[in-house]
This record gives structure tokens, sequence and C-alpha cells, in this order.
């Protein structure tokens, strides 16, 4: 633990402006022969105690020599102090300019800003000015972090400086960043009004108008921009981008005249960038709905084609359903058989187990055509390994961050299993402990994105492939006494609420969504107040559903008011519980379903259909992971 006790004293004499001491103490920290999870923070310290004892030269060998370890944009700051302490105002400028063009939003681009100003008066017609190309890249940053006015005024300065392609791009943008301030009917004016040359920047202005113009709600708008970009622009990328939004556009709308030609052209013009495999298998699976006899052809292209693809299950498992209605079970066998080694615990996976305990597949060998078919394509995703002990080197790293937490030192010890887990070839060691550690705290949270990021296969894997203490901390049950309570009174399946708080809320009692919904099943507060009085609870204020126990108890009876709306069916009532009754009611009356993974697959919003699978699926991991 040497490097900690090192580092602890480096801070301390550093608050104490003992330079000297701050920069010896680092020194040794940097010289230790075990790899500090604090070693790029400690050359950052070091740095600034040797500007601050005045030796910046000795402040950039350091930085140059731990490059490779430095924070940022921590590192390009203190490299720009070490240059401008020692005047050379040329180096200086370039690593202020890293912190300003790359880290926009940080607190060091503020500083490293005024810095420039400075430098620019300085150095005058020798000032080296960023390039268009990286100005631009610096605004898409503003746009990306939702800071619409100052992405729109440095692109209109953009505009005002260049000339060429760069000014057009810079003008075409401005539109974007007035659309995605929910300016759409003043975009919509603004991009009409543009006179362009350069060829990219007129796509990205089409494809903008194709944007604007959907929200706006201007369909001719919108079709005439896709056509003329279409028309001068076949394989622009932006047209793809616009192809597919107007396709979404009629989607939503369940206009199938209008939207599947627009996905056709997306996939046969583009076929294998971008959003192609999307394309492809909204076509192929209305081509199986409608029970075309193209159908069978254009999944088994989404299988092979875009085995990558979140739809190459889906696709698997309804080859198996029309294999089966078509009474060819050894077919079925082989699809579901494929459908659940690959994505065992993912929905369609979950479903193909449960069609091949049909008697009709059980009994029926797999079919060799299908398996031959299926041998040469690969299909995503890692499982986790045969075994989560830990070799030497993962042990000592452990061991060390039992230490400091022992020690009260959390932040620490956090970031020691961190810093291995990003070194290692077996993150999913450090992500165990992590969550193991998050848990302990009652953080369930933490623990269950703990293990997202750091085992980021574990779906592909059967839950008998790892410790079952794996699986609880993935799948925890806090609070189990209160859940299983209100859940049974309610008449629901406590694995089913238990499913639905995972997706909602992750088990953070704090939680409150962008929608302002509150707590572990994510109930606004105007719900909330109605189902107070309804279940005669006095005194109701919008922080009562921060508590886990009233949260429960109102979550498990508005569940159930939504599961009893829809007789039971709880593909509906999910999709109703994220995107409301009336959109899920509209989303069931558009076809006559056979099954309800059919209704799933059909809703048109990404966000809805994805939430309703995983749900189902985490209901059926909870019970199976809990079945003891």
């Amino acid at each position: 633990m040497a490097d900690i006790v090192d580092w602890i004293s480096a801070t301390v004499a550093f608050e104490a402006r003992d330079f000297g001491s701050t920069a010896r103490y680092c020194e040794a920290l940097l010289k230790r022969p075990l790899k500090s999870p604090v070693s790029g923070s400690a050359a950052v310290l070091a740095a600034r105690a040797y500007i601050g004892a005045g030796n910046p030269a000795k402040a950039v060998e350091l930085l140059a020599r731990h490059q490779a370890d430095l924070p940022q944009p921590e590192g390009d700051a203190a490299l720009a102090g070490a240059y401008d302490a020692m005047n050379d105002s040329a180096h200086a400028v370039v690593y202020d300019q890293r912190v300003w063009l790359n880290y926009p939003t940080s607190a060091e681009a503020q500083g490293a800003e005024a810095e420039l100003r400075k430098h620019r008066q300085e150095m005058g017609s020798d000032y080296p000015e960023p390039s268009a190309q990286a100005l631009l890249a610096r605004a898409g940053k503003l746009l990306d972090a939702r800071q619409y006015d100052p992405a729109r005024r440095e692109l209109t300065a953009i505009s005002q400086r260049f000339t060429g392609a760069a000014r057009e791009l810079a003008l075409v943008r401005i539109g974007d960043a007035m659309r995605r301030n929910r300016k759409d009917a003043s975009s919509l004016d603004y991009l009409a009004s543009l006179q362009l040359s350069s060829p990219e920047a007129d796509a990205e202005r089409l494809y903008q108008t194709v944007a604007a113009a959907r929200r706006f709600n201007r369909l001719d708008v919108m079709e005439g921009a896709v056509d003329r970009l279409t028309r001068r622009y076949p394989n622009s990328e932006w047209r793809q981008q616009a192809l597919v939004a107007a396709g979404n556009e009629y989607l939503l709308r369940n206009d199938v005249a209008q939207y599947e030609p627009l996905y056709r052209a997306c996939f046969a013009a583009f076929p294998r960038i971008g959003q192609a495999a999307y394309c492809h298998w909204k076509v192929a699976f209305r081509a199986y709905l409608e029970n075309r006899k193209e159908a069978a052809d254009l999944l088994r292209e989404q299988v092979r084609d875009y085995p990558e693809s979140e739809a190459a299950s889906a696709a698997m498992y309804y080859l198996g359903r029309m294999a089966e209605r078509a009474g060819a079970h050894s077919d079925a066998r082989a699809w579901y058989d494929h459908l659940q080694r690959s994505f065992p615990n993912y929905y369609y996976g979950i479903l193909a187990r449960d069609r091949r305990e049909q008697p009709a597949i059980a009994h029926a060998s797999a079919s060799p055509a299908v398996a031959a078919f299926l041998r040469p394509i690969r299909f995503p995703g890692k499982p986790l390994p045969a075994s989560f002990d830990p070799p030497p080197a993962a042990r000592a790293r452990i061991d060390r961050s039992r230490l400091l937490r022992a020690a009260a030192l959390d932040e620490l010890a956090e970031l020691e299993l961190r810093f291995a887990a990003k070194s290692s070839d077996r993150p999913e060691i450090f992500g165990l402990e992590l969550a193991r550690s998050a848990s302990a705290r009652q953080a369930p949270d933490r623990a269950i994105r703990y293990l997202k990021r750091y085992a980021p296969g574990y779906l592909y894997s059967p839950v008998a492939s790892a410790p079952r203490e794996f699986w609880k901390l993935a799948f925890p049950l806090p609070w189990r006494q209160p859940l299983f309570q209100y859940s049974q009174q309610a008449g629901l399946d406590p694995y089913m609420v238990a499913a639905l708080i995972r997706q909602e809320s992750e088990f953070d009692p704090r939680a409150i969504s962008g929608a302002n919904a509150y707590g572990l099943t994510q109930i606004l507060p105007s719900t909330g107040r109605e189902l107070s009085r309804r279940l005669r609870v006095r005194g109701f204020t919008p922080s009562m559903l921060f508590r886990p126990e009233f949260n429960l108890r109102l979550g498990a009876q508005y569940l159930k008011t939504q599961l009893s709306g829809f007789d039971g069916r709880w593909e509906p009532t999910l999709a109703a519980y994220n995107a409301g009754k009336t959109r899920a009611v509209e989303w069931l009356n558009r076809a006559e379903y056979r099954e309800p993974a059919e209704y799933v697959e059909s809703i048109p919003y990404t966000e809805t259909r994805n939430y309703v699978q995983v749900v189902m699926r985490n209901a059926d991991l909870y019970r199976r992971v809990y079945k003891d």
C-alpha cells in the first residue's frame, strides 16, 4: 500500500503548499514497481508542485514521461500551465487548445479559453488559429451536450470567419441547433433559405430538413427533401438517415405502403452500413406478419447478413414459428436450439426455450439443413468465463481494494478495482468485486451497473455458468419482504414487479426520471396523489415516493390497475406503463396478432419495444435465480 501512503501524503503536503514534499512523494509513487491507479493524478499533482516551486521545466519533463497515464483534460491543462510558466506561449497554446476543443463542457475549458484570449493578444498574427474542422467538432460536442445556444453562437462565428464547405456546414448546423432546441418551424424556414454549393453541406441540409419537417408534421416537405436527396446524392449517408427518419414517421402512423419502400431503399442502397440491418428487419417482419411468400427468405437474409443486429434472434424465432405452422418440427427444433444457445437470456431465447418444450418439438430431431445454414454464421456476444477464481495478480488488486475499504477509503478502493478492470483481460472478476462492495453499501443500482459495464456478455451465458452470487447481484431483491407483500396483496407476480423495478430504477429509491417520476417504481407525483386518495393515505407529499415501502405499495396498486385494464395481459400492460395506455391500445388494434411476441415486435417505439422485452426477460431470470 506504499503508493497510497505516498498519494495521501502528497495531497496533504500540496494543501500545505509544501511543494518540495509533494513532488518527492509523487516521484516515489511513480517509481513503485506496482502500477498505481493514481499514477496519472500523481504526475499532474507533481507537475503543479514543480510549477509552484518555480521549476516548470521539470513539470513538462515529468508530464511528458507519463503522458499515457494522464487523466484528461487535467493532464493537458497542467502541460499548458507549465509551458505558460516557462513563457513558452507556442506550446502553451497547443495544450490549451486541446482542452478547449476536446472538452468544451469541462471546468478546465473555461480556464483554457481565458488563457487563449491572452495568448491571442500577445502573439498577434503568430497565433495558430484552430482549423475549421476542429471548431465544427467542438460545436458538435456542445450540441450533443444540449448546450444549444452556445453551439449556435460558435457556429455563427465559424460561418462568418471561414469560406467554402466549412462555412456552409456551419450554416447548416445552425439549423440543426434550432431544430434540437425545439424551434422546428424556424429551422424549416431557415434551412429552406440556404443556398449552398458544397454537396456535403447540401446533403446534410436536406437531412436536417427531413428531421425538422417530421417533427413539425410537414410530410410534404419531408417527402420532397427525401426525393431531392435521392436524386442529387444517392450515395450519401445523409440519404440513408433521411430514409430511416421518413420511414419511422410512417411506421408510427402504421402506413405500410409508405414506410416499406423507404426501408427497402435504405438497405438496398446501403446494404452493409449504418441502419441497413434495422431497415431490413422492418421489411422482413412485415412480410412475416402478412404471411407473404418472401417472408422466409427475408428472415433468413436477416440472420445471414446481419447476425450482429438486435433482430437476428427475432428472425430465428419467427423462422421457427413458420416451420411449426408448416409441420416442419425438425426445422423448428433446429432454429430454437441455436437461438437458445446463442441468446439464452434474451427475450426470444426465452421464448424459444418455451417452444422447445412443446411435445412435437421436444420429440423432433434438429434439422441438419438448418444447422448447416447456421454453422458459418458468427453471432455477437462473449459469454462469461468458466471460472471466476481470480489469478494471483487480480487477487492482489482485490486484496488492496479490501484493505482500502477497511480503512474507510472507499473512493480509492473503487478506483483500485476500476483501474484493474480497465487494464485486465478478466474485467468481470473486478466487476463482481465492485458489485459486492456496492451491495454491502445498500447500493444495488450501482452493483447492477458495475456488472453491466465489466461483464457485458453475461446475458449470453446460462445461469448455471456463473456463481449464484453473480446473478443475485445482477438481479437483486432488496426490500424483498414489502415487495412480496404488496405484490401478493395486489394479486401480482412479485418477480414481475421486481423485473419492472430493475428496468425502471435499478432499485435506486431516490431515482427521478426525465419525466419527473419518482422512486423504485417511477410514479409521477400526480399519480401518487391519486393512488394515495384511493388507498386512504392522508397528507401525501411527493417526497413520500422516495420511501421504498410506500413506493412499492403504490406501485403495486398502479400496476394492478394497468394489468386489469388489459385483461391480465402483461405485454400491453408494460407497453402502457412505458408509453401510455392510449398508445398501447392503438398498437393492439393494428393487427390480429397470433401470439404476444408479434404484438411486442410491432411496437413502433424502439424504447418501448425494448422495455417490454427486457422486463419480460428480467422476470424470467428472477424466477430462475430465486427459484429455490
